[in-house]
């Protein structure tokens, strides 16, 4: 304002000014006559790109309005404004933020989440009362030092950032409670963080972690540790020491086998879904029964083929998600009745457990280095054709050679290096109803696979497909498919038209937009995991696909609906869809 004084007043200095951007609408002065009473000031959602003088200097100025009336009421003598403690700038478009910051040490609030802002001013680090810094959805790349002298700090948001390390010294900010550094490029964590023994809640979602420092296991007071969608492939054991740990999210990662978490004693849910597990035995389940607050379990999408008859014994079990596994013990209408049925189907058949604790299980039918190459118990008895994990890069002839007598129902090929659908696969046609093929190097389908016409359950997740054959239309029984961590651009039309189609898992590819249309008519379509995308936006015609239970949708880059709307499930986000559909 004053610089606009002086440009009228003919200031010598204004010709050699440059034009000042455009800072946007301008601040009403009603805000902030009212923030000097409230000490908080709201300008979200203004559309400014920077931030007026007059807002870093409200506490510092003679009001407009003293130079104009004298003749105050009491209750606007401004010389008795309150200190601005809550400023909030969010969903503007500014770039940067002014140094003048420290001009307002008496914030504790500071939350300018969605903005465009490259890099935070150094004098952050004078703001001595701040105890709540937003600073997510923009695009830093680095943190600024001086930000760790903020030692009454207790919430830090940095999360939706592009973040690819942290300072050394973060394990400065000793009282942070609650720290969001999802969906940022960290590749690793700095040691410091031994240091957060205050931190209740720490997000470390979506980035790019190999492993966890052993050190975090010092965080005494931690509740909610979130490391979904990283790239773990084991868990520190000295995570098990974490006494106050509840809530342990792994989903994602590269797991092989479950975490030991034998003194979590207060751990209520335990995430370990989509990874790559195969087996729980007796240790795991050792661990998981001394869980004994344990409600959530999620090992759905992992390779689990055998669960033990114990894992019924948890007291506290609410939730267990099983789906998307090779389970080959339990029926799949049986994992479909609920975890209840589940539990009480599991705690019948304990005392099988009891009578042959040492004896391999069939039903897993491995077939070791050591015996021969087919596993002529596994085709005969279970009707399974099992060759995987081989690294193979074509199916030897004999595996189909023997099959020709005894019919198989089910073929699992995955964990190869196989390039195509085996040819030869089409001799089965009239007997296989479920094939696996995951995890291959498998770049098309070929139209062997489209003549299994018996096909229910088709699983070709992490290969490199980028489209579906029309001719996969004559699958018309196929009611599961899994498609998830390939390189689908568009989402397969062919789909649309497969209209026993149950469950379709495309998670984790590159698709940018849906169909609602004619995904509506797919009216035996309970779930469409479609996590991990391009989808820029959701059509709000989506919310009346109400046949959906399942709608899965994180991890896009879509502004609405909103995380919180996620956050509340299926039902919720049709329904706020529909709200959205324009009348």
């Amino acid at each position: 304002m004053a610089a606009a004084r002086r440009a009228r007043a003919g200031d010598p200095r204004a010709g050699f000014r440059q034009p000042a951007a455009d800072p946007g609408p301008a601040v009403p002065q009603g805000l902030i006559r009212a923030a000097r009473k409230s000490g908080q000031l709201n300008l979200s959602g203004r559309s400014l790109s920077e931030v007026p003088q007059h807002v870093w200097r409200i506490n510092l100025d003679t009001p407009e309005e003293a130079h104009q009336n004298l003749s105050f009421g009491a209750a606007d003598r401004w010389w008795e404004q309150t200190d601005l403690t809550k400023l909030i700038l969010a969903s503007n478009k500014l770039q940067c933020l002014s140094e003048d910051v420290k001009l307002l040490p008496a914030l504790t609030v500071l939350d300018v989440h969605d903005n465009q802002l490259t890099s935070l001013p150094s004098a952050l680090g004078q703001l001595e009362n701040l105890q709540k810094l937003d600073v997510s959805h923009n695009k830093l790349k680095s943190i600024p030092e001086e930000l760790l002298q903020l030692s009454r700090l207790k919430s830090l948001l940095l999360h939706h950032n592009e973040l690819s390390h942290l300072p050394d010294g973060f394990g400065q900010l000793v009282n942070l409670e609650e720290l969001d550094l999802s969906n940022n490029h960290l590749t690793d964590i700095p040691t410091s963080f031994a240091l957060l023994i205050n931190l209740v809640r720490l997000n470390l979602a979506c980035n790019q972690l190999k492993n966890l420092p052993a050190d975090i296991s010092a965080m005494k007071s931690l509740r909610h540790l979130d490391c979904t969608k990283n790239y773990l492939e084991t868990v520190p054991s000295k995570l098990a020491t974490m006494a106050s740990l509840e809530q342990l999210y792994l989903r994602k990662n590269k797991l092989r086998s479950l975490p030991d978490f034998p003194s979590c004693k207060l751990l209520k849910e335990l995430h370990a879904g989509e990874n790559q597990i195969e087996i729980l035995n007796a240790e795991n389940l050792k661990h998981l029964n001394s869980l004994s607050k344990l409600e959530r379990l999620d090992l759905a999408n992992n390779d689990i083929s055998r669960l033990p008859y114990t894992l019924g014994n948890l007291p506290q079990l609410k939730f267990l998600a099983l789906e998307g596994n090779p389970l080959r013990t339990i029926r799949r209408d049986l994992l479909q009745k609920g975890t209840q049925e589940l539990l009480k189907y599991l705690r019948s058949k304990i005392q099988d457990d009891v009578t042959s604790p040492n004896e391999e299980p069939p039903v897993t039918a491995m077939t070791l280095p050591s015996e021969s190459r087919i596993n002529m118990h596994a085709i005969t008895s279970l009707k399974l054709l099992e060759y995987s994990e081989k690294q193979a890069a074509v199916i030897p002839d004999d595996m189909f050679n023997v099959v020709r007598s005894n019919p198989v129902a089910t073929v699992n090929f995955s964990k190869n290096q196989l390039k195509e659908v085996p040819p030869r696969i089409v001799e089965l046609k009239d007997s296989v109803c479920d094939v696996n093929l995951g995890f291959n190097k498998i770049s098309s389908i070929s139209l062997e696979l489209c003549m299994l016409h018996k096909l229910t359950h088709l699983d070709i997740r992490n290969n490199f497909l980028t489209s579906l054959p029309e001719e996969m239309e004559a699958l018309t029984r196929l009611q599961i498919i899994n498609l998830s961590f390939n390189r689908f651009k568009v989402f397969p039309s062919v789909l649309y038209r497969i209209l026993a189609l149950e469950t379709i898992l495309l998670s984790n590819n590159q698709v940018g937009s849906v169909d609602p249309l004619q995904l509506k008519k797919m009216e035996n379509l309970g779930t469409l995991d479609l996590q991990n995308n391009d989808l820029l936006q959701v059509p709000p015609e989506l919310g009346n696909c109400e046949t959906l239970r399942t709608l899965l949708l994180e991890g896009n880059p879509f502004r609405t609906p909103r995380a919180a709307v996620l956050a509340k499930g299926t039902a919720a986000v049709l329904e706020y869809l529909r709200s959205r559909i324009p009348a």
